[in-house]
């Protein structure tokens, strides 16, 4: 079942149908669905919620029957039957077959969404709300015209659409990118056409802190850089200010998105802001 909410997004009922472990702290989850069709983003780092189900639940608890009431309606079912929403980002989207990736940042102590990924199994029933069409205000990665320079930062809740936004790039871009994983077994290979130079940070490795690896770079010459930062929202606020403060880039040509924050969960999280 689907319905329309707040367009331009919608739900969409999906199932697993694989599973591939991309290193010790991720996965990634193959969905398909009949109506994936009418999914629709040109953004490489599109937006989603996730909504998933309890164990022993066969499908996510959310109340699709009320249409635009289905929110308040979803909040005031109990704890343990209403469904665990997470936000996440698009990995991949192919149109033969209609299928989209999503890779999941595994982390202990699990919290529910990470419990599940682990888990997942072909067949496995989820929902999801995303976009009908293809340019929406859940991207956020949009580089001004005439920018000369991308610098891309993220952790590994981030490095999904770090990944899809630096294998979209064309060549001559040029960009540089430091992706944060927490073992080296998490390091990906990244194909772009860019002119790109990645470095990945081990935080179990020895690397330095994200500040520190950042402040120390020799960035090339540029006169309209663009800044895309996201993961744990402290070093987000930290990584602005040396954009902005020391490296004196234009505040209305930094990006920033706070997915997570450390010692609260999405809910808490949800509720402050």
């Amino acid at each position: 079942m689907t319905t329309a909410v707040a367009a331009p997004f919608r739900f969409f009922s999906l199932q697993a149908v694989r599973t591939r472990r991309l290193g010790p702290s991720l996965v990634r989850v193959t969905f398909a669905g009949d109506d994936l069709h009418a999914f629709q983003s040109d953004g490489r780092d599109q937006s989603l919620s996730l909504f998933l189900p309890h164990p022993g639940q066969t499908e996510p608890a959310v109340p699709l029957e009320l249409d635009d009431g289905w929110w308040q309606g979803w909040r005031e079912l109990p704890d343990d039957v209403r469904a665990v929403m997470r936000s996440y980002t698009l990995r991949a989207l192919r149109r033969d077959p209609h299928e989209i990736d999503i890779d999941f940042a595994l982390h202990t102590p699990a919290g529910p969404a990470s419990r599940w990924a682990s888990r997942a199994a072909a067949g496995d029933r989820v929902l999801l709300l995303g976009p009908a069409i293809a340019d929406n205000r859940a991207i956020r990665f949009r580089p001004p015209a005439g920018t000369d320079l991308v610098l891309v930062w993220g952790d590994e809740t981030a490095v999904p659409a770090a990944c899809a936004i630096l294998e979209s790039l064309p060549e001559g871009t040029r960009v540089r990118a430091w992706l944060e994983v927490p073992h080296t077994g998490d390091i990906q290979d990244v194909a772009t056409e860019a002119d790109a130079e990645v470095t990945w940070l081990v935080r179990h490795g020895g690397s330095p802190t994200a500040l520190d690896a950042v402040r120390a770079a020799e960035l090339p010459a540029a006169e309209a850089p663009y800044v895309w930062i996201a993961g744990e929202s402290g070093r987000i606020r930290e990584l602005r200010r040396h954009f902005i403060g020391e490296r004196g880039v234009d505040r209305r040509r930094v990006t920033f998105v706070g997915y997570w924050r450390q010692g609260m969960t999405e809910e808490q999280l949800r509720a402050s802001e």
